[in-house]
């Protein structure tokens, strides 16, 4: 529980994504919240969990960088001379620029999407009546946010437009937190892996730590006397301009197969049963999974 809470705010992306489209103290405020909120959930769940059985967990050493050993019949010291440094970052970096943005590149550009769509559609007046500050305007973002289907990605441009809006910086931070932590397919997982009751604790200590932390952001933008209109996105004030040119034209260059696989996927019509319409096979994702789990087991074996 403290997992799935904690770790889309604290990711690299996340954070960094905060500073350059938000501010510093935004970008300290977001993961400490989150990590406190993780951390109450977490222990909360174990204080009314009378569950003492004991599950053994089968750790993967498999090599990250080509698979070369299975970790177990070689020992670290062996495996530390099977890849130079080079390799790993080269793998690394493959990682980072392939799988790990082809992942959120799609949300990202939603994200920008959604946040220019705001700063040029919505009146500001609305969003300064009904989400300037107070504990109101935390209970609509947390209406808004829980039934949200978005990521992390996705979110922090969307939070930005709403501050420059008029939105005070504590609502955004509930949008922040409960937006990607309480989206269906996390609140599916949290359901049917820990239940019921760890579904509406989950629920509730996010939802109050979100609240009491966006109250207490707003205060502290009260009382060093910030504008959250006046000092968002200005990280880029840091960067000159032929290195913003040059890191737009790169995340575009990046992005373009992602998006454009994205796209695709969603057009074509999904693949049915290889035995007909007819069969019923079960097609259910944790079943295919399992499935997943106990061949390689059986392999390993």
């Amino acid at each position: 529980m403290a997992f799935l809470i904690s770790t889309p705010e604290s990711g690299v992306d996340s954070i960094a994504l905060t500073y350059a489209l938000l501010d510093p103290i935004m970008t300290v405020a977001r993961p400490a919240a989150a990590f406190v909120a993780a951390a109450v959930a977490g222990l909360t769940e174990n204080l009314f969990s009378f569950n003492d059985q004991k599950v053994s967990v089968i750790p993967d050493l498999t090599c990250p960088v080509d698979g070369c050993c299975d970790g177990v019949d070689c020992s670290p010291e062996e495996h530390r001379a099977h890849h130079s440094l080079f390799e790993k970052l080269v793998v690394g970096l493959r990682f980072a620029f392939g799988e790990l943005w082809a992942d959120i590149a799609t949300w990202f550009f939603v994200g920008l999407l959604l946040a220019g769509i705001i700063t040029a559609v919505v009146p500001e007046s609305i969003m300064t009546r009904f989400l300037g500050g107070g504990i109101n305007s935390m209970i609509v973002m947390l209406l808004v946010g829980i039934p949200l289907y978005i990521c992390a990605t996705a979110s922090t441009p969307i939070a930005a437009a709403l501050v420059l809006k008029g939105v005070s910086p504590g609502a955004a931070l509930v949008f922040l937190l409960v937006g990607p932590a309480t989206n269906i397919t996390s609140l599916t997982v949290v359901l049917k892996v820990l239940g019921k009751r760890a579904t509406i604790i989950y629920l509730f200590v996010l939802a109050s730590c979100a609240v009491v932390f966006g109250l207490i952001l707003d205060q502290a933008y009260l009382i060093f006397g910030l504008s959250p209109q006046a000092i968002v996105g200005q990280a880029a004030e840091f960067i000159p301009r032929w290195g913003q040119l040059v890191g737009a034209f790169g995340l575009l260059v990046i992005s373009i197969w992602p998006c454009y696989r994205a796209f695709k996927s969603r057009l074509e019509k999904p693949q049915g049963c290889a035995h007909g319409s007819q069969c019923s096979c079960k097609t259910d994702s944790s079943t295919h999974l399992v499935q997943i789990s106990k061949t390689e087991r059986g392999q390993k074996s």
